[in-house]
């Protein structure tokens, strides 16, 4: 007899094997399909935002995530922007990612991606519900009303298999194949420029660069490439770097003098060894649709970019808890396929914006000010715009802030969109994520929050309680209740009653009684078309905080 999973994960890099942990956790049998059986000992994807350690923490590694780092553990994070090369007067150390640390209750990280990869194969494996086949390739992707298939190969020889399940996703990256058999398009902006990434290893590049203070990146803006990024990163302290730069269109392997690249960078000379050179196409592409039927796609899958500001991974890891829960919820009867629309309802427009507001703005505002102004034009005028560009870091991190004020199962504002600009916070906004607050136990609300949907509640009279306990029980929508008396946290949320989701965004918020409890949850929950039955009815929990 054919075993049947409910979810097969194609690609097992770090959002496929997230996407396994997560359903894993919620209870959801899967089988996660990769080719590689080792990750590849690539540097890419480290800058980990505050939002993806608030994932780790709730899969439960957010400490071994912290504990794999290669800098040491008070190493500074953000970077070095310097003009021309390293050796140049002007250069500045923008404040990056952790000017927003108070917003969130985990800290952002640093580290390689393999390193984090290791650590979620490692949560996995603990998982008895998760199966896994590193070494096999996905071939084929079928579905029809009922179920969906897959046919994979393994690596090293003929043997073939067809698995079966109710949902397939594809993390398989940039060239899915599972995007490519379903049909999705992608869209967006191809600046056919070839990137080089080049591994190597210098003690003296180290230090060399001590004329900076301390800092892991140091990205040199030459004015001779049209705002594309030429960067050095550390992949530890005192040795090992990373190193991106555009290069001319035929450039291989052995025709190319990296060399003299890394020199040329620097603005001066340095001893290096390679370990690693490889090549990148320059571009933004983002998928019409995140699902097909019973087929998604999530991670590079659905949305690629340059690594430029750490977009890429920390992107996939959302995907993952938006639609971690969705599934989970079909399949355990209290979701609806409404619900699963709203993956790409949310998800589709954070990354396009993302790709065209705050990847590809900034390589055309970088052009245009390098075509612009130089020292050697007027030095005077070129000090004032560098100052302005300098000015102009902090903000952009500010109003990086990804929200889902227009989907269809938030009560955002009248007039909302979900985009990835905002604003930071403690305000408990519907369509945004759940800041960080005290309870009167002195523990946070991240600590506090359950599986499912999350209700606090501030100095509210038990019957309002109720009617949300009823509602949830009629619609079997899993909910726990968290009472508490701290007016402090009102306060600072400016609401009483505060709907949370099972990805830690806020569903809705409220400073009174609803008229009707149960609608609230029914479209928190995906417009809920299920009907109010006993036979659905599942226990709330209840917590009460003295």
């Amino acid at each position: 007899m054919k075993k049947h999973h409910q979810v097969i994960i194609v690609g097992g890099g770090p959002v496929g094997v997230a996407l396994a942990v997560e359903l894993g956790l919620r209870g959801i049998s899967c089988v996660l399909v990769e080719r590689r059986i080792t990750p590849q000992l690539i540097p890419k994807g480290q800058n980990l935002t505050q939002r993806s350690m608030e994932h780790f923490h709730h899969w439960g590694v957010a400490d071994e995530v912290r504990a794999a780092r290669m800098l040491p553990a008070d190493y500074p994070m953000s970077g070095i922007i310097s003009y021309r090369d390293l050796n140049n007067e002007y250069w500045y150390a923008p404040p990056l990612r952790e000017i927003v640390n108070s917003y969130y209750f985990e800290k952002n990280e640093r580290l390689p991606q393999y390193l984090v990869e290791n650590v979620l194969r490692k949560r996995m494996a603990q998982l008895g519900n998760v199966e896994s086949r590193f070494g096999w390739t996905a071939e084929k992707i079928e579905q029809n009303d009922a179920t969906a298939r897959v046919t994979v190969a393994q690596t090293d020889d003929a043997t073939r298999h067809v698995l079966e399940a109710d949902y397939v996703v594809g993390c398989d990256g940039g060239h899915s194949i599972v995007r490519r058999q379903i049909g999705i398009e992608r869209s967006g902006a191809d600046f056919d420029q070839i990137m080089v990434l080049a591994l190597f290893r210098s003690r003296e590049l180290h230090e060399k660069l001590k004329r900076f203070p301390p800092r892991s990146t140091y990205r040199v803006l030459h004015p001779d490439l049209k705002g594309y990024w030429q960067f050095f990163g550390r992949v530890d302290v005192g040795e090992r770097w990373f190193f991106h730069s555009p290069v001319p269109a035929d450039t291989t392997r052995d025709n190319y003098d990296f060399f003299a690249l890394l020199q040329k960078a620097a603005g001066f000379p340095f001893a290096c060894d390679f370990d690693y050179v490889g090549f990148w196409d320059l571009r933004i592409a983002v998928a019409e649709s995140y699902q097909v039927g019973r087929v998604f796609i999530a991670g590079d899958a659905a949305h690629s970019h340059p690594p430029y500001g750490g977009y890429g991974l920390n992107n996939g890891l959302d995907d993952v808890a938006n639609l971690g829960w969705k599934l989970a919820a079909k399949l355990k009867g209290w979701g609806n396929d409404a619900l699963l629309q709203t993956y790409t309802q949310e998800r589709r427009p954070i990354f396009k914006e993302t790709g065209e507001d705050f990847i590809e703005a900034g390589i055309r505002k970088d052009a245009a000010f390098l075509a612009r102004f130089s020292p050697e034009k007027d030095r005077t005028e070129f000090e004032r715009a560098w100052k302005e560009h300098q000015g102009a870091a902090a903000p952009r991190v500010l109003t990086y802030e990804p929200h889902y004020e227009g989907s269809p199962i938030v009560f955002g504002p009248p007039d909302g969109a979900s985009s990835a600009r905002g604003s930071h916070t403690f305000e408990a906004r519907a369509g945004h994520h759940l800041p960080p607050q005290l309870l009167s136990s002195g523990r946070n609300v991240f600590e506090e929050l359950g599986p499912d949907f999350t209700l606090f509640a501030f100095d509210v009279e038990n019957p309002v309680l109720e009617a949300f306990a009823r509602g949830a029980t009629a619609l079997g929508v899993p909910l726990k209740l968290v009472r508490d008396s701290y007016r402090d946290g009102r306060k600072a949320y400016a609401a009483s009653l505060i709907l949370v989701r099972p990805d830690r965004y806020i569903a809705w918020t409220g400073n009174s009684a609803p008229v009707d409890a149960a609608t609230i949850i029914g479209k928190a929950a995906g417009g809920h078309a299920i009907e109010a039955r006993p036979e659905n009815a599942q226990a709330v929990k209840s917590a009460s905080v003295p």
